[in-house]
């Protein structure tokens, strides 16, 4: 690698045009010109497809084309400073620091060691910093020689002492990080930000633990290691579990979405953070409850909106399974008497005449088995889904004050039930009871009184005034706009009802699990408690709409794969499970490498597949499930016709969009 680089294969401050292909070019003839390329067409025709496959350029103003080649005959590096810098589709402007990266057709091994090398070297703003400065070709090649750890050094005398050598070990060790990631329902993007978190701290050279606060588990982190940490990454969604543990460690912390697009930027942020003095540090605890205490960081805004998302994510696993259990109750109940009609379980099971014997496994007493056990699964998944509205509140409450606010949110929460408020006044329950709780943390009070705050003191005003408020005061308005909310739904026919399939097709396509798709799930989920049909035709449409962004980027991978790179064919892969499973982040890879593609295509389709869903009347009892949950829906063929035709339109409008891209790039080449 002594030859990597030569000065002839450097240009700076010239006019290299205005395309990114116009500068790949010059840098092919530059390799060519120095005898390491036999055929600058079929270098060029290589480096110019593999850019066509995805950007190259990374934030900073830097851009690392790269290619492999039959005609190249040796591992190489190319590098211009152009005048003017050249966009390579990097999110914060054009490059004007661009190395090509030429291997031979067999080099894999030369070619993946080098693109580390530089992206780890270019990562550094020392480096960038100097590269922009050199007034010659040959200072850029020692800065490149250093950062390649290809170039001479002069012996350095042996360290005189061993305070010395241990002052140099110290400078060597390498910079240790740990990181939390989270989101609100804890299946993709929790583990998607963790993956991108430790690539880039691998690329960069870096010591890396992240613990995965998700649905699925993952390693927990010791308190040995995050000790040991220089710096702490939060990429959260939610509030973090256990926050005190990283108590006066340096810290950056960002949405769990910015680790997917930028984790580079994160590590480097949290390590800045380490090295100034008045960097952000974790505050230390104040007292044993402080775990306890409400988090008091960033604005109002941001703190209710994770408050939300915090009592959706704990929501979910009572409506997921209430409903799957309730649905098969529903099934089991209709084959053994299909004109049973709206019965309580309650009277088919005995429970509410005590002159009767109740039924049992062990003594049916003529209630057939089918009938039993519909009505029992029934009315065990009855119970799970009617505690959606109290969870949904008091873990918002939790979201804004800890566990001091769980127990008058989930109180609070209950009175809006009763007083028919719905899933809305289940939202303002929470919020009333989790802000009374924080204030009360705010107080300043003796320490024998402090320590009954928690368990008696704030559970007990914060109970009182949201309760009291949510059952005086506001249950009448909440209860209307609930009543009218379902009476609308009821009345939904012809344009209507399509119509709110688009909205709502188009909300679950637009961000792949974000806020705008969490608010299509909570409003139909919320629905489910009232057990209408309506309310059951909004969660299909929900549900197939969700389906489809994912399967449509599976399709158009499967239909042209040579429009994607090998790592976007994996990913399409996977995308056909996640997308029949109903987890929309599937499309995520591909909206995060090309958002102005992906997204329109993704909620166009999406759209029509609620549309259609909502128009032939399709119904889903159960909240989740993808088409594993198809012997529950009403009317199955035209739940599969739905996402098929949505999946159909969004990889068509995909593939298109993508081919113009491709031939407009030709076009300004």
């Amino acid at each position: 690698m002594s030859a990597l680089i030569t000065a002839d294969l450097i240009s700076l401050d010239e006019d290299l045009g205005n395309s990114r292909f116009e500068v790949i070019a010059h840098l092919a003839k530059l390799v060519t010109a120095a005898g390491r390329s036999t055929d600058y067409d079929t270098l060029y025709a290589a480096a110019r497809a593999r850019e066509e496959k995805t950007d190259t350029g990374i934030p900073g103003g830097i851009a690392i084309p790269h290619c492999r080649s039959q005609a190249v005959t040796q591992p190489t590096l190319a590098m211009a400073r152009p005048r003017p810098a050249v966009d390579f589709g990097a999110q914060d402007g054009p490059a004007d620091l661009i190395f090509f990266i030429a291997a031979p057709a067999d080099g894999d091994e030369a070619h993946l060691k080098i693109l580390s090398q530089m992206a780890r070297s270019l990562m550094k703003k020392s480096f960038t910093a100097a590269l922009r400065e050199a007034k010659t070709a040959s200072q850029v090649l020692a800065l490149v020689e250093d950062a390649l750890g290809v170039r001479e050094k002069a012996p350095q005398a042996p360290s005189a002492t061993p305070v010395a050598e241990a002052a140099t070990e110290s400078s060597a060790r390498r910079k240790k990080i740990v990181a939390v990631t989270n989101c609100p329902t804890g299946i993709a993007h929790t583990y998607m930000a963790a993956d991108g978190l430790k690539y880039a701290a691998e690329e960069l050279g870096y010591d890396f633990k992240v613990e995965t606060q998700g649905s699925s588990g993952g390693e927990k982190l010791t308190q040995a290691e995050i000790d040991q940490a220089d710096a702490v990454v939060f990429a959260v969604a939610l509030p973090v579990r256990g926050r005190e543990r990283f108590a006066g460690k340096p810290f950056v912390e960002g949405a769990v979405k910015r680790a997917i697009d930028e984790p580079k930027v994160m590590l480097e942020e949290a390590l800045a953070e380490a090295a100034s003095p008045s960097g952000k540090r974790l505050a230390a605890p104040s007292s044993a409850d402080s775990s306890e205490s409400a988090d008091e960081g960033g604005p109002w805004g941001s703190r209710i909106y994770k408050a939300l998302m915090t009592g959706v994510s704990y929501m979910i696993p009572f409506v997921a399974a209430g409903g799957i259990i309730l649905a098969i109750g529903f099934m089991l109940e209709a084959v053994t008497m299909p004109n049973l009609g709206d019965v309580d379980p309650q009277l088919i099971l005995g429970l509410k005449d005590d002159s009767v014997t109740h039924p049992s496994l062990l003594n049916l007493d003529g209630v057939p088995l089918s009938l039993y056990l519909g009505a029992s699964l029934h009315l065990i998944g009855a119970f799970g889904l009617n505690a959606m509205v109290p969870i949904l509140a008091a873990y918002i409450a939790y979201g804004l004050a800890q566990r001091p606010g769980i127990a008058p949110g989930f109180i609070a929460g209950s009175v809006a039930v009763l007083v028919g408020g719905g899933f809305l006044g289940g939202i303002v329950a929470g919020l009333l009871a989790g802000l009374c709780a924080y204030w009360l943390s705010l107080l300043k009070l003796p320490r024998w009184m402090a320590s009954m705050m928690p368990v008696v003191i704030t559970p007990l005003v914060a109970t009182l005034f949201a309760g009291g408020l949510i059952f005086f005061l506001l249950g009448t308005p909440l209860a209307w706009i609930t009543s009218s909310l379902t009476e609308w739904l009821n009345s939904m026919t012809g344009a209507s009802a399509l119509l709110l399939g688009l909205i709502l097709g188009a909300m679950m396509g637009f961000d792949l699990g974000g806020p705008v798709n969490k608010a299509a799930y909570l409003f139909a989920t919320a629905g489910l408690s009232a057990g209408t049909l309506a309310s059951q035709q909004v969660m299909a449409a929900v549900i197939i709409s969700g389906m489809v962004p994912p399967l449509a980027m599976a399709l158009a991978t499967t239909v042209r794969p040579k429009l994607f790179s090998a790592p976007e064919r994996e990913n399409g892969k996977a995308a056909w499970l996640l997308g029949a499973s109903f987890i929309s982040e599937g499309a995520i890879p591909f909206a995060t490498a090309d958002p102005l593609r992906v997204i329109p295509s993704s909620m166009v389709g999406a759209a029509v597949a609620g549309a259609i869903s909502m128009g032939a009347g399709v119904a889903s009892p159960a909240p989740h499930g993808g088409v594993w949950i198809i012997a529950l829906v009403q009317n199955p063929v035209m739940f599969l016709l739905a996402a098929l035709a949505g999946t159909i339109v969004g990889s068509v409008m995909y593939i298109v969009l993508k081919s113009l891209a491709g031939r407009q790039a030709e076009a300004t080449a």
